[in-house]
């Protein structure tokens, strides 16, 4: 079997600042203060184990203690909002904000542009904690969360007929594609032409899905490596999904389809939260006699191992 990777994997460069903060603070910390992150840091079990052996505990907005005096508090990558953040600190707790650098601009430009008197339309998904996030520091601002094109014109005909001379803007979560973006844009500029569109999308989750698109034309099938709960993952698998090419979402090696064990030719690609140990694991499980280590270039893009 032949394995090619993607030009671009491993960790990017916001998530690993968040897993270098919070490896810093464990060793910094030693045991003598609890250690929280409010949330998972990222949304890869692999790497939230590893958090969790240096003594991380992850903590629930839903049940946070009332006295977190002496403790560490870390912010996740995909960030919180601010009423959260000061909720933490009238608790006691000291707080490490590890959000990611794209992420808090976009918390930034949303509360910019709510200040400014814009009603904001948000493109993601409605639950995922960087949406959240995002919506407090628009407050009520936020006129709609939107996951589609059609989702986003049905948002956009109903502020138009309650304001059609509003001053309107789009955000987007930063792991959105660039093409579910566009569409979002096209679908309210009808009813909204002078909308701004903040440019939000992350470079790593672009560099991410394009590498992928020119690993999909030299292999039989793709195995996705990254955490099921993962926005960024599961945008890579829609995407060899819509290739029509057999793809698989593998978070650990055992999680690899006994079918693809048949294929001579298997890509390998990574959400932005994996750690290249994951991807290296699965590699030798699909190949034992694989090198990963190795430099090999297929076409210009994909290391062979």
């Amino acid at each position: 079997m032949k394995i090619i990777r993607a030009g671009v994997l491993g960790f990017c460069s916001g998530v690993r600042r968040a897993v270098d903060l919070a490896y810093e603070e464990a060793e910094r910390s030693k045991g003598q203060r609890p250690v929280y992150t409010l949330g998972p840091l990222m949304h890869n079990p692999p790497a939230l184990e590893e958090l969790q052996r240096r003594g991380i505990t992850i903590l629930a907005e839903k049940h946070l203690p009332q006295n977190l005096h002496g403790a560490c508090v870390i912010i996740r990558a995909h960030g919180i909002s601010p009423q959260m953040e000061a909720d933490l600190r009238e608790r006691g707790a000291a707080v490490i904000d590890a959000t990611c650098p794209r992420v808090k601009a976009s918390q930034r430009q949303a509360a910019a542009f709510a200040a400014a008197g814009y009603r904001l339309f948000l493109a993601g998904e409605e639950l995922h904690a960087e949406i959240i996030g995002i919506r407090g520091y628009a407050g009520t601002a936020v006129f709609a969360v939107v996951g589609s094109a059609a989702e986003a014109e049905k948002a956009a005909a109903q502020l138009h007929a309650k304001l059609p001379n509003a001053k309107t803007a789009l955000i987007g979560q930063t792991t959105i594609s660039a093409e579910e973006y566009h569409a979002i844009g096209e679908a309210i500029t009808p009813f909204f032409p002078n909308l701004e569109i903040a440019q939000t999308i992350c470079a790593a989750t672009r560099e991410r899905q394009d590498s992928l698109r020119e690993l999909l034309d030299v292999v039989d099938a793709v195995i996705i490596v990254g955490g099921k709960e993962s926005a960024n993952t599961r945008r890579l698998v829609s995407i060899a999904e819509a290739a029509g090419k057999p793809c698989a979402l593998v978070e650990k090696p055992a999680d690899i389809p006994p079918d693809f064990f048949k294929f001579n030719t298997i890509g390998l690609a990574a959400g932005a939260s994996t750690p290249d140990t994951v991807v290296d694991a699965i590699s030798a499980n699909l190949n034992p006699n694989s090198s990963h280590g190795g430099h090999g270039v297929y076409g210009g893009h994909g290391a062979v191992v």
